[in-house]
């Protein structure tokens, strides 16, 4: 009875075996599923940029008031006719 207990118990274990630790076991699971909501995450984030970036565009081909801002704060344009006031705090 003890012999055949030991083999059933070896049988057992030899079939989990694939199961917790091959490439396509438990543990290999756990681990690609974790890539995967990192790769969701960074995706996601991407996603936010690029649909920032399109709205952007879009907004640069249909109206003037986003060119106009970009203008006026990476250029430093002003209109015709408009006064420019730069106001310097000085550090003491």
């Amino acid at each position: 009875m003890n012999k055949l207990t030991f083999i059933f118990f070896l049988l057992i274990a030899l079939i989990q075996y694939p199961l917790w630790l091959s490439d396509g076991g438990f543990k290999n699971v756990l681990e690609k599923n974790k890539q995967i909501k990192d790769q969701q995450k960074i995706n996601s984030a991407l996603k936010k940029e690029n649909d920032a970036l399109t709205a952007e565009v879009n907004d640069l081909k249909k109206g003037t008031k986003a060119i106009e801002e970009r203008a006026r704060r990476e250029l430093g344009m002003i209109k015709k006719d408009e006064v420019f006031f730069q106001i310097i705090n000085k550090k003491k």
